[in-house]
C-alpha cells in the first residue's frame, strides 16, 4: 500500500539524520503534512507506535527527569508544539521547520486515518468531556471511527481493565490527553498491553475538541503567542508559565557554552 511505503521512507529518512537536538531532546525536522503521513505509516506497517508532541514546559521538566526524557526520545515521532521550541531551534542555529502544533495535527489526521478505516479511542479530560469531543471529531470528520472514549480520572489499579477495554473494543490509535507527563508516563506503562498501532499524547487538546476550551485567534497563533493568550485567559498558568523563560536561559546558556567550546 502506498501510505505505508511512505511511512517507511519517511522513518528511514528520519533515521538518517533528521532529528534536532533541542536541550536533549530529538525532535523530527517534518512539516504537518509529512507528520500526517508519517502517523498514518505507523498504523499500517505492523509495528507499534507512538507520537509525543513535547512544547518547552514538557523539555524543562525533561530536563530534570531522566525518565520523562528517555520517554521522549524513544517514540517514533517527536513533533515541535510550541513556539518556545521553535524559538529555541533558532537559538541553536538548527532550525526546525515549522511548529507542529498537537491539536492541528489531532485534527488533520482524522481524514487520513478515516481513509484507512482506523478505530480510534479518546481518553483523558474531565467526565463527559471524552464524549463530547468524539461528537465533534465525528462532525469534523464523518468517516471516523469512534469506538471509545473515557475521562483521564482513574487509580492505578484501573490502568490494566482500561487496557483491556481499549483492546476489546478494537482501538487502532489512541489519543492520550492525561497532560504532561502524566500522559507519557502512562503510554510508556501501558503501550506493551494494548493492540493499538498508534497512541498520541496530546495533553489539553481534547478540552479544544470538545469546545471546553476555545482556541486563541489566529492573530496569535500566527505570531506564535499561543501562551500569552492562555495567560491572559488563565492567570493562574503564570507559575507555569515561568517555565518558557527559564527554559530559553537554558538554551542560551548552552549555547553560550558551545560558542566557547565548553
Amino acid at each position: 500500500m502506498f501510505l505505508t511505503w511512505i511511512g517507511i521512507k519517511l522513518r528511514e529518512a528520519l533515521a538518517r539524520g533528521l532529528k534536532v537536538d533541542i536541550m536533549g531532546v530529538g525532535f523530527d525536522n517534518i512539516n504537518m503534512d509529512e507528520a500526517v503521513r508519517l502517523a498514518v505509516g505507523c498504523t499500517l506497517d505492523g509495528g507499534k507506535h507512538y507520537i509525543v508532541t513535547p512544547n518547552s514546559e514538557i523539555v524543562y521538566e525533561a530536563l530534570r527527569d531522566g525518565e520523562l526524557m528517555d520517554t521522549l526520545n524513544s517514540a517514533s515521532v517527536v513533533l515541535p508544539d510550541g513556539a518556545g521550541i521553535i524559538a529555541a531551534s533558532k537559538i541553536l542555529k538548527t532550525p526546525l521547520r515549522e511548529k507542529v502544533a498537537g491539536v492541528d495535527f489531532a485534527v488533520r489526521a482524522l481524514p487520513a486515518l478515516a481513509r484507512e478505516g482506523k478505530k480510534l479511542f479518546l481518553f483523558g479530560g474531565k467526565p463527559g468531556v471524552a464524549e463530547r469531543a468524539a461528537g465533534r471529531i465525528r462532525e469534523i470528520s464523518p468517516g471516523i471511527t469512534v469506538c471509545g472514549f473515557r475521562d483521564g480520572y482513574f487509580s492505578p489499579e484501573e490502568e490494566a481493565g482500561i487496557c483491556e477495554r481499549i483492546n476489546d473494543l478494537g482501538a487502532d490509535v489512541i489519543y492520550v490527553c492525561l497532560g504532561a507527563p502524566k500522559q507519557e508516563q502512562w503510554i510508556s506503562r501501558n503501550r506493551g498491553r494494548l493492540n493499538a498501532s498508534l497512541l498520541v499524547g496530546l495533553g489539553g487538546s481534547i478540552d479544544i475538541l470538545a469546545g471546553e476550551t476555545k482556541r486563541a485567534p489566529e492573530f496569535f497563533i500566527r505570531l506564535n503567542l499561543e501562551w500569552l493568550h492562555r495567560l491572559i485567559k488563565q492567570p493562574s498558568r503564570l507559575g507555569r508559565m515561568m517555565r518558557l523563560p527559564k527554559f530559553i536561559l537554558k538554551v542560551l546558556l548552552r549555547k553560550g557554552r558551545a560558542g566557547r567550546g565548553i
